[in-house]
């Protein structure tokens, strides 16, 4: 496999752009090598600048449920697009795409839209603090939420203690208003309450996707939810990731579980750039301008991204559970072999599956929260991913990051990925 305009590009954009890349994780540090340059998504392919082709199981991390340019999305934007690229002021798409997500989710009343996930769970918080009159907040380690300042934390001496700043820039009167408790672990949420009685929100990924793909337990989660109605407490469910893609409904519909606020990404945007949060009614007119609490954005409800958003949503309705259990089929299909593989070759893959998620950890227990993903062989991951790539099969470049299936895959697709994979077992374990 040929990388060499690859490896130019990366060079040159080293020059202009800081580590080469508009987000860390792209830089592929954790894997080795040289980042792709990609040229063109087609279905469930990428092709990179130097031609080569790759099964893509990152699907621009989770938002092309259907895949690289899907002739409907594509309509949409191109209809979209035709009409004007941003106003500034309001269209119907938006009405529309809101009373989608609206009907489909009993707890929200009223949603808004924005224009990244980041900006979706900031406003959440901000929002929560507003309604409660509260300020602390407990989010949970490895569980990712963007990054503005009061998430960028890191755990202090004790496991439930008031985070300090994981990033130079990030001041300690922001973070020491945000107590971190561990993932799936009852006690530690508890301890985070007797510590603090200013509690505005708890903010979880009910469906964790940034240590890698690692669900909630569904008596964690209602012990969370029991634990934020005796405090007063608001209850945020981050699915900016598996919203759309572990279910219809994602988590929310998996657990049965409401949470006071959801904040939305990825799918809703059908690969534009979208975020979006909601709650009942009463929480959602303390926005301005019917109530006190600010949040703005020029581009928010852009023209182009909501049609998108509404193609994609669309055609979800239209494939309902069906298509779900066929996300679920293939995912579990690949991960069923992969975990084959491993074991006939004496090496230790911990799998699982919501939807059309999945994720594997080379760990030799299960992996319940952070703790246990960073257990996980990192080197043997970094060795893989290489391995894979020079194959055409495209994973996310850490082993931390959620791997997704698109309506764009098929069963021989799957069994063509667990023969390279078998053929890597072997050598990895050679």
């Amino acid at each position: 496999m040929k990388t060499n305009n690859s490896i130019k590009a990366f060079q040159e954009a080293k020059e202009v752009i800081p580590g080469g890349v508009d987000s860390p994780v792209r830089a592929f540090k954790s894997v080795g090598g040289t980042p792709l340059f990609i040229d063109k998504g087609e279905g469930a392919y990428l092709i990179d600048i130097d031609g080569n082709r790759y099964i893509d199981f990152v699907q621009s991390w989770g938002p092309l449920i259907f895949g690289h340019c899907d002739p409907d999305i594509e309509e949409a934007v191109i209809a979209a697009a035709k009409k004007g690229l941003s106003f500034g002021a309001p269209t119907l798409v938006e009405s529309e795409l809101a009373k989608k997500v609206t009907d489909l989710f009993p707890n929200i009343d009223k949603i808004r839209f924005v224009s990244s996930g980041t900006e979706a769970v900031m406003s959440a918080i901000r929002l929560a603090r507003g309604y409660t009159n509260k300020d602390d907040i407990i989010k949970f380690v490895g569980c990712y939420h963007g990054h503005s300042d009061s998430l960028l934390v890191e755990a202090g001496s004790g496991m439930a203690t008031f985070g300090t700043p994981s990033s130079p820039g990030v001041p300690f009167d922001l973070t020491k208003h945000t107590l971190l408790a561990k993932y799936n672990d009852i006690d530690s949420l508890k301890k985070c309450f007797e510590n603090s009685d200013n509690i505005a929100c708890v903010i979880i990924e009910p469906i964790a996707g940034n240590m890698g793909l690692v669900p909630a337990d569904e008596k964690f989660l209602q012990e969370l939810k029991t634990l934020c109605e005796a405090n007063k407490t608001l209850l945020i469910f981050d699915e900016v990731m598996s919203g759309f893609r572990a279910g219809l409904r994602g988590a929310s519909g998996i657990y049965g579980i409401e949470a006071d606020i959801i904040t939305f990404g990825k799918v809703i945007g059908g690969g534009m750039p979208v975020g979006a949060f909601g709650a009942r009614a009463e929480i959602m007119d303390m926005l301005s301008p019917d109530g006190p609490i600010y949040q703005a954005g020029t581009l928010s409800g852009n023209p182009i991204a909501m049609s998108a958003g509404l193609a994609s949503i669309n055609k979800l309705l239209e494939g309902g559970e069906e298509l779900y259990s066929r996300f679920e089929s293939l995912a579990n299909r690949l991960s069923d072999g992969l975990k084959e593989g491993a074991k006939k070759n004496n090496i230790s893959l911990q799998t699982d599956v919501r939807g059309s998620m999945f994720g594997f950890f080379f760990n030799d227990q299960l992996v319940k929260n952070f703790d246990d993903a960073l257990k996980s062989d990192t080197k043997m991951f970094a060795k893989f991913h290489q391995l894979m790539l020079q194959r055409g099969v495209y994973f996310a470049c850490s082993q931390f990051e959620t791997g997704f299936i698109s309506t764009t895959m098929n069963e021989s697709m799957i069994d063509e990925v667990i023969t390279k994979a078998d053929e890597v077992f072997g050598l990895l374990n050679g």
